[in-house]
């Protein structure tokens, strides 16, 4: 009785891993072990429904069974690849010590066998990792192609598609993008045409998925999430990767202007990964929900989901300085956006942090500094060949031309990041581009245009629910009709420097600093759509204001 029992468990088991149905597959193994210890070929179905259940800890425990009945058995190799798999996800948990332990294992049971084989190509993906923490990325990159070859002439699609991954994202991220890419898209053929590993399968989506996403390449990121979506959708058990979909898939809603399906999509990929106890994921996921608080207007959830993120370990940047501007603390937001710049190297990072450097920037008054992130981020940008980098660069560029007083620049800066940011169905990021496209014509003497292009971005924020920028909308809006929009110790300012007072005057006068002085300056010109101090002046007494 008890070994029918055990032969229909297993039979049970083994069919629905087949399916992909991970809670049938995981619950009629684990009886069927219970009943008689499974072999270790079942162990590894049973470690691998665990995983892809989120069950790390029980997958690694179950593996490490697998790897002693391998042992056992005699079965060297496939005891190289359990302990390949479990050091690696050591590794990845930063736990160096145990990870070292596994793979020094696997090493050496590989080198008693004799003759190549394909277990000799996973154990150059840690010597790959290895490599690019020394800072060797041609090593790594030179590594990977070893891997791939190996995985190549063995016939193992699992092997190939990881290194050929690993590969392209190495190659994007050190700047040769066109040749990266090519290698991501090769590993996603693998995917979508062959038959890999479950693990493997996932581990491939997203990973050339947050590589597409680290140096903007938005297209292949949204096919790639579409397939993983749908993928993941196939499985209804799994929960392996699925709270990293829907971090990707979060993040194109709030691209795309679906901000409330984006802040619920960030809502489910956070309750996922806290189950998974997936932690870096978990505050990626806290971060994005910061994200759309903040340009809704909710500044104190904002700031919550940002404080979360942080707890989580993840750096809350360039949101937080954002918030901080948006909040009216702008030295603050200076004082941030400048230590994360001071401590990051990486330069998509860098990228990700240089637009809201320089607005930062030119809030502050400080066009020198807000001109020189200009000028890195258009190095950036050419070199990644991205659009939205060049959107991005496009549109920083016109805002400093336009601050400094150099409108006809500033208009075709920015009618080239309005067009750009329209081709990539980015709505807001369209309309605040539209805005300044609206100052640029107001400071060449056309207020129809004016009025045109505020009356566009206006319709664009009321849909996508952008409060703050309505506000500022309205400030600015209100400066161009009867009304200056500006508060009553912007008024003093504007009066000494329409008297034509410096900034050190101002301060003496109104006993503030120079810092705050600038500061108020740069408000004033950014509420009357004004370029430059004279121009400040002129309005001040076209307007009655003096």
């Amino acid at each position: 009785m008890g070994l029918s029992s055990t032969g229909e468990e297993l039979e049970r088991g083994r069919e629905s891993y087949s399916g992909s149905a991970w809670a049938t597959a995981y619950e009629s193994l684990w009886r069927a072990d219970q009943l008689a210890p499974l072999a270790a070929e079942d162990l590894e179905l049973l470690a691998t429904s665990a995983y892809m259940l989120g069950r790390e800890d029980e997958w690694m425990r179950i593996l490490e069974r697998a790897f002693h009945g391998h042992s056992e058995a005699g079965e060297n190799r496939r005891s190289v690849r359990c302990a390949f798999w479990i050091g690696t996800q050591l590794a990845l948990r930063g736990e160096m010590g145990p990870a070292t332990g596994w793979l020094g294992r696997a090493q050496r049971l590989l080198e008693r066998e004799d003759g190549e084989c394909v277990e000799q190509g996973y154990m150059l993906m840690p010597v790959v990792f290895q490599h690019e923490a020394e800072g060797d990325w041609e090593g790594a990159s030179a590594t990977a192609a070893a891997a791939a070859e190996i995985g190549e002439r063995f016939g193992d699609a699992d092997l190939f598609a990881l290194a050929v991954h690993v590969q392209g994202d190495i190659l994007v991220r050190y700047g040769r993008v066109k040749e990266g890419l090519g290698l991501l898209d090769e590993a996603m053929v693998t995917v979508t045409t062959e038959t890999l590993s479950p693990m493997v399968n996932g581990i491939v989506y997203c990973g050339v998925i947050l590589s597409c996403e680290q140096i903007y390449e938005l297209r292949r990121a949204k096919e790639w999430t579409d397939a993983l979506t749908r993928w993941c959708e196939s499985q209804p058990d799994l929960l392996a990767f699925t709270g990293r979909c829907l971090v990707h898939r979060a993040q194109l809603m709030q691209l795309h202007g679906d901000w409330l399906d984006a802040l619920e999509e960030a809502q489910r990929a956070g309750r996922r990964f806290e189950e998974a106890m997936n932690q870096a994921a978990a505050a990626k996921a806290c971060y994005l929900q910061g994200e759309v608080h903040r340009l809704r207007g909710g500044f104190g959830q904002a700031e919550e989901a940002y404080r979360q993120a942080s707890r989580l370990g993840l750096e809350p940047q360039p949101g937080w300085a954002l918030l901080r501007l948006a909040q009216g603390n702008a030295v603050a937001a200076a004082a941030a956006i400048r230590r994360a710049l001071g401590e990051t190297a990486d330069r998509p990072t860098r990228a990700s942090l240089l637009p809201a450097a320089v607005e930062i920037m030119l809030a502050t008054g400080e066009i020198d500094e807000a001109r020189s992130a200009c000028g890195e981020l258009e190095a950036i940008a050419a070199d990644y060949e991205s659009e939205m980098l060049r959107a991005l660069h496009a549109q920083a560029r016109g805002a400093v031309e336009l601050t400094a007083g150099e409108a006809g620049s500033a208009l075709m800066s920015l009618r080239q990041a309005s067009q750009a940011w329209h081709e990539l169905e980015a709505p807001y990021e369209g309309a605040r581009a539209r805005l300044l496209v609206g100052r640029a014509c107001r400071a060449l003497g056309d207020e129809d245009a004016f009025a045109l292009e505020l009356d566009a971005a206006r319709s664009a924020f009321e849909s996508l629910g952008a409060a703050p920028d309505l506000a500022a909308l309205d400030s600015l809006a209100g400066a161009a009709g009867d009304s200056h929009g500006l508060t009553a110790r912007e008024l003093e300012v504007l009066r000494l420097v329409a008297a034509g007072k410096s900034n050190k005057e101002i301060g003496a006068t109104l006993v503030i600093s120079e810092h705050t002085v600038a500061r108020h300056v740069q408000n004033i010109f950014t509420k009357l759509g004004v370029p430059s101090r004279t121009a400040a002046g002129a309005f001040a007494f076209e307007h009655n204001l003096v």
